[in-house]
């Protein structure tokens, strides 16, 4: 049994335990999404007619009040009923990367940070992504998943590099770090994301990443300089030590090979990298305007924050800035 979930013009098929997100994405329509955990309510939507399920929908991110009003998070509900709703930006659906399951096989487990591991995940088929965008993926042997940034870029859509973290006592990082093995095959879904490369955007980029939040600057840039070889791009890497600091060999050899591209290493808790100190306060002692920049973020919370704050004190234009906020998983 489905349901008949409608927004304009535009009718999809939804399960009874299918999220309307997840429809929508499967269908090939847009909507709102980047978390697809219900903490950052980017997907929020309006439910005009019918009824929906808000699961496990955080109090915090859909306050009672919002639902009375016929608010929910689309990563989240599922349909009770055929269902109308009004997205937040409904007259701009248009078509996207259709979001598919694959099955992987690990190809790569590599530390290259203190508690950073880079695992490269091979498929069996293509995944069709814009640069920036994350998978899910689910830890072998339990329903847990996460997710995690898409490091390589579409030029590359059978081997995915993941940047992984370890958070202590973590479901998953006790797999990505103890019992995970080259040759294991495992379940991924994707593409998910909003966080993607402006392909209409010809001028300069600034790309500011916190730790882990390299992961989907690295395929942006990459994908970037594919295009445009000579392109004027500053990108800031903010670490705690030195020890956290990682692919450093990679971007110098990148700089080299274009010199329109400039990478600084920032440490915030010790001497050395290339700055001592805050990826925020480099960027603005270095740019006098960005008002010609596009820019990129990700990281923490508090660091992506921080980092708007920083392009907008250089003049950069809000619509011009994307960001993606990593929420702490295990």
């Amino acid at each position: 049994m489905s349901y008949t979930v409608t927004t304009g013009a535009t009718s999809v098929d939804c399960g009874p335990d299918q999220p309307v997100l997840d429809a929508f994405l499967r269908s090939g329509v847009w909507m709102p999404n980047s978390c697809n955990q219900g903490t950052c309510g980017t997907c929020k939507i309006k439910v005009c007619s019918g009824s929906v399920d808000h699961r496990n929908s955080p109090e915090n991110t859909l306050p009672q009040h919002e639902r009375v009003e016929g608010f929910a998070l689309a990563c989240q509900a599922t349909p009770r009923s055929d269902t109308t709703i009004d997205p937040p930006i409904a007259e701009e659906l248009t078509s996207t990367h259709v979001l598919h399951d694959f099955v992987a096989t690990v190809s790569e487990v590599r530390d290259i940070a203190a508690d950073t591991r880079r695992v490269l995940l091979t498929l069996d088929e293509p995944l069709t992504f814009s640069a920036g965008q994350y998978v899910d993926v689910t830890v072998p042997g339990t329903s847990t998943k996460r997710q995690y940034s898409l490091a390589n870029p579409p030029a590359e859509p059978k081997l995915l590099e993941l940047h992984v973290r370890r958070q202590p006592g973590g479901v998953a990082s006790e797999w990505l770090f103890g019992t995970i093995e080259v040759g294991d095959r495992i379940d991924i879904t994707g593409p998910y994301g909003d966080f993607t490369f402006d392909e209409d955007a010809t001028g300069p980029m600034a790309l500011l990443g916190g730790g882990t939040g390299l992961a989907p600057l690295k395929g942006i840039i990459r994908h970037a300089l594919a295009l445009a070889p000579e392109r004027e791009i500053l990108l800031y890497h903010g670490v705690r030590t030195c020890a956290d600091v990682y692919d450093a060999d990679f971007f110098r050899e990148l700089e080299d090979k274009h010199p329109g591209l400039r990478y600084v290493t920032c440490v915030s808790r010790e001497n050395g990298g290339d700055r001592e100190g805050y990826v925020t306060d480099a960027f603005v002692e270095d740019v006098g305007s960005a008002k010609e920049f596009t820019g990129y973020i990700c990281g923490s919370e508090k660091f992506v924050e921080a980092a708007v704050k920083s392009f907008k004190r250089r003049r950069m234009s809000p619509r011009r800035i994307r960001r993606e906020k990593f929420t702490a998983a295990g």
